[in-house]
């Protein structure tokens, strides 16, 4: 779950394909990153195309060499079983590459073809002329004429797949008193900190926010947070009756997006901020210990819309529900992606 190692296809899963039109088959490669994959397929599923994602680790060699000519880069064209890329199957059978990433991008570019685009995920950090397109968020600060932006981060949490996940999950939350008051939680990364003393204050949150309001708590982690904070988080709530889910069974982070009527989010990952958004309940942002001037920047626009709260540190609660519509700028992102490719 990333994302970026946090996402909407539940952790465990070994989802490698989506999409079912026709005709167009996606070659997908980044780093076998949650977050990444649910960039990458989720803009693959919303264009309609078929799609597979093919792991990969490039060396630092690699990327020095994949910078280069095609003939000084194509031995490195590979994945992380050491496979070469040009020779799958499902490359040979494909219309267009979807790289997401920095090294997903070195790859991506070292595949580009004349007749087979690259459509790139993320500021690539290279030149951009070497991609087809560019898609990437607002705070990414990149322009050019083969770019486009959005405010979010691309996922597949379509309003269909919401209410699809809704339709699941609600049964399973019925015998919970409401509010439901839910929190996905992710964890350290090279940008922010959240160890025992943020797991422990998270917790305190979520019990007074349960007092106060009444109703019900779930909370699911992710696979980076760490097994000390994730002991603190479930003394805590699960001290106050609330659930914590152990990682057993099916993740409930797409219901409780679809159900929850006040959420928390870490700051660590705009992938799971921006699958939260695309719900309807309202978000508060639980910041942590670190800085990012692009996940800042994100927030900040995000606050602008009305979107998200971020808690402050003499908060000892979460705000009492706003109204909160969803906000989703990957459907624009798709328009503009067929019109420019053709497909």
């Amino acid at each position: 779950m990333a994302r970026a190692d946090y996402a909407g296809t539940p952790e465990g899963s070994n989802m490698s394909s989506c999409g079912t039109q026709a005709g167009v088959a996606a070659f997908v490669v980044g780093e076998d990153f949650a977050g990444m994959r649910s960039q990458a397929l989720g803009l693959v599923a919303r264009a309609g195309w078929n799609g597979t994602f093919h792991p990969i680790c490039p060396s630092k060699l690699a990327r020095v060499m994949l910078r280069g000519p095609h003939w000084l880069g194509k031995p490195f064209l590979r994945g992380s079983d050491g496979a070469e890329l040009e020779e799958n199957p499902a490359f040979a059978q494909s219309s267009v590459v979807v790289s997401v990433g920095g090294k997903g991008g070195e790859v991506g570019a070292g595949l580009r073809g004349s007749h087979r685009p690259v459509v790139q995920i993320q500021n690539p950090r290279k030149n951009l002329s070497r991609f087809d397109l560019v898609i990437a968020c607002r705070h990414d600060d990149i322009a050019g004429p083969n770019v486009l932006l959005g405010r979010t981060a691309l996922h597949g949490l379509t309003p269909e797949a919401l209410e699809q996940a809704r339709a699941k999950w609600q049964p399973q939350f019925a015998e919970l008193p409401r509010p439901l008051i839910a929190a996905l939680v992710g964890g350290s990364n090279g940008r922010f900190h959240f160890g025992e003393a943020e797991a422990h204050r998270l917790g305190q949150v979520l019990v007074e926010t349960l007092k106060a309001e009444g109703g019900s708590l779930v909370v699911t982690p992710s696979r980076r947070t760490s097994p000390a904070a994730m002991k603190v988080l479930k003394t805590i709530v699960e001290g106050a009756g609330g659930h914590v889910w152990n990682g057993e069974g099916e993740n409930p982070y797409e219901g409780l997006i679809a159900c929850a009527d006040n959420l928390i989010v870490t700051i660590d990952s705009v992938s799971m901020i921006s699958e939260a958004v695309a719900g309807c309940a309202p978000v508060t942002i639980y910041p942590l210990p670190g800085r990012s001037r692009r996940i800042t920047d994100f927030i900040e626009e995000l606050e602008l819309a009305g979107r998200v709260h971020v808690l402050e540190e003499t908060e000892t609660r979460l705000p009492a529900p706003w109204l909160a519509l969803p906000l989703d700028d990957t459907p624009y992102i798709i328009r503009e992606l067929h019109k420019r490719l053709g497909f």
